[in-house]
């Protein structure tokens, strides 16, 4: 798409006035899940801190980073898809996006608030399966905002990897 096509309001993530609507709707959601998983996570950093880790565990302070990053990226693609044109698709790629996105969330419930990696395991595993879902479903109706859930299924995979390496270390 042009550039002048997505500012006169057609096409994927158009500027019209309904479109930056869905963009900030976008955005909203990728806060939530944010403001959830730190709900989940925050009171249960001591027990976190207490496990054994193997060594390619980041810092924490990697993590906020690694998300204030991947939830903005995550926002643009869904507005993307969101504001492409009607059809099977496109309602494909949402129900796509929505299945990741409850999985992201169970996430931090599972392994931080429940305190069980094998829990996390299960659910990032489904939630790395789900991603690549997504972008399989973004890449038919928008290529642009597929790729912009690689560096999303990058993280998703160092972070199923870490989890399992927890589980293991600390069974």
């Amino acid at each position: 798409m042009t550039d002048s096509a997505r500012l006169a309001g057609t096409g994927p993530g158009r500027a019209s006035l309904p479109s930056l609507l869905i963009l900030a709707a976008a955005l909203a959601l990728s806060l939530a899940a944010s403001l959830l998983g730190s709900a989940a996570t925050t009171p249960n950093l001591p027990w976190y801190a207490g496990l054994a880790k193997p060594p390619f565990n980041p810092p924490n302070a990697a993590f906020p980073i690694a998300w204030t990053i991947l939830y903005p990226l995550m926002a643009i693609a869904l507005w993307r898809v969101a504001t492409a044109a009607a059809g099977p698709d496109r309602r494909r790629a949402l129900v796509a996006y929505g299945a990741q996105y409850i999985l992201n969330v169970a996430w931090s419930f599972a392994f931080f608030a429940a305190q069980s990696p094998a829990l996390g395991l299960a659910v990032v595993g489904a939630l790395l399966l789900s991603i690549a879902w997504t972008i399989a479903r973004f890449r038919r109706v928008d290529r642009l905002a597929a790729a912009l859930l690689w560096p999303y299924l990058a993280w998703v995979g160092f972070a199923t990897a870490l989890n399992a390496a927890i589980l293991a270390l600390n069974s």
